[in-house]
């Protein structure tokens, strides 16, 4: 999309990158260094170092106890929070270091920190602001892009009935601007307001998601290979579920409707669908043993696939076993007439929810519960079926069902209907925002 704006090797490869695994002691089978097998591209190399030199049991307290310290700042005495202060300095200098370190072996001119400016560890946040002020003052080229998908106020996730990050950003939390080198960006205009409340003299400006470019509808070898691998039939369809298996996420929903788009199949002597789980069973295991349970519950865990994970590049592994990225496993979708189910089961984490992106660019028809910024986002979308009562899910199952043979059939006026949708989303996700970002990024330097 890019190369004709920013030829001559502008980006140097491979992209290095730290995926936060050593931040994250929520992510329990990820803790602290990632998977064993992270499957990522050759363009990319992934950082596994952990800079706290600490036993993981000792890091995971210590992380775990400054998270819920800084949801809960506003509870807390003069003595707590000082208290609070010496264990975030005593975990942030390690990894000041470490970015200091990291920045000069690469050579590093930007960094692009996704979603740190939410709480998840404000220890490593404050080490970045302190490691990139160093390496870049003011006037100097490079910095750090802060893009945020999530911030506080809009992202109320809970852990056991307790809010994991304050509603706003409190003494704790450091806030892109703090630095001449920061420049901020939000996915949403929604995001965008909440953003201009926070303390800081700094204004995000809103650069939306970019969409992948599927290419060519046409299968190939690794296709059949991964469908042949994965016990898929090329007669059946597939249903797409392109969510992390995360409490949030809504995947129970999507199987409870799925169970509902196959007893309506076989009613009517249509093909049953199959669905594919994007995401990890290993993420949130508690969450997953329910969406599990629901499939068992539902007899449909033989028509279920979960993909452990979806790569950013397709790939076989070493056991010559095909890993498919979200580009061909939409491909499949388009090319057996599925659909995308995107079931977010709360209203208000979601700040854009890509599901229904990425149905309308592979002008498939998409089933969405309801969620605060979905209209904001998408508008009218003829060609998704609203769930608005998940207890009642059969008739947007019936709704689905019909769509999706229309479609496959080649109706004319549900043809019409996602090809308006797709141009709506390609507008809503316009790609012009990135692309003066990165001139600005490329050409000018850190502001004063």
């Amino acid at each position: 999309m890019l190369e004709a704006e920013f030829p001559n090797n502008t980006l140097a490869l491979p992209v290095v990158a730290d995926l936060g695994f050593s931040w994250r002691p929520d992510k329990k089978n990820f803790f602290p260094r990632g998977c064993e097998d992270g499957g990522y591209p050759e363009w990319m190399s992934v950082s596994t170092v952990v800079p706290l030199d600490l036993a993981r049991d000792e890091l995971e307290d210590a992380l775990t106890t400054v998270r819920g310290a800084v949801a809960r700042a506003d509870s807390l005495d003069e003595s707590e929070s000082a208290d609070v202060w010496r264990l975030v300095e005593s975990i942030a200098k390690p990894y000041e270091d470490y970015f200091t370190e990291w920045f000069e072996e690469h050579d590093v001119d930007w960094v692009c920190a996704v979603n740190m400016t939410l709480s998840d560890a404000v220890p490593v946040t404050l080490a970045l602001h302190r490691a990139a002020a160093r390496r870049w003052p003011a006037g100097a080229r490079g910095g750090v892009l802060f893009w945020d998908h999530d911030l506080f106020g809009s992202y109320a996730v809970f852990e056991e009935g307790t809010r994991v990050y304050p509603p706003e950003p409190n003494q704790f939390t450091p806030l892109p601007g703090s630095g001449p080198c920061h420049r901020w960006a939000v996915v949403s205009p929604g995001l965008a307001l909440e953003a201009a409340e926070y303390p800081t003299e700094l204004s995000a400006m809103t650069v939306p998601n970019v969409l992948p470019a599927l290419g060519s509808w046409e299968l190939e070898g690794r296709h059949e290979a991964f469908c042949e691998q994965r016990g898929l039939s090329s007669d059946r369809p597939l249903l797409l579920v392109p969510v992390r298996v995360f409490q949030v996420k809504g995947v129970e929903i999507s199987v409870r409707m799925f169970a509902e788009i196959k007893r309506i199949c076989e009613t009517r002597s249509l093909p049953v669908p199959q669905l594919l789980v994007f995401g990890s069973l290993d993420e949130d295991p508690p969450y997953a043993e329910e969406v599990v349970h629901t499939a068992r519950q539902m007899n449909v865990q033989d028509d279920v696939v979960f993909l452990d994970g979806v790569p950013l590049s397709s790939h076989q592994d070493a056991g010559l076993r095909w890993h498919l990225d979200e580009v061909d496993l939409l491909r499949l979708c388009r090319a057996g007439g599925g659909a995308v189910l995107f079931t977010p089961n709360t209203t208000d984490v979601e700040s854009v929810g890509l599901g229904p992106a990425l149905a309308a660019i592979s002008e498939v028809p998409c089933a969405v519960t309801d969620y605060a910024c979905f209209e904001d986002i998408y508008g009218a979308r003829s060609g998704c079926v609203r769930i608005t009562n998940t207890e009642e899910l059969t008739t947007a199952a019936e709704r689905l069902v019909d769509l999706m043979v229309r479609n496959s059939e080649g109706d004319p006026l549900v043809r019409e209907m996602m090809k308006r949708d797709k141009e709506q989303v390609l507008r809503s996700f316009d790609p012009q925002p990135w692309r003066q970002l990165l001139r600005e990024i490329i050409h000018t330097a850190a502001p004063h």
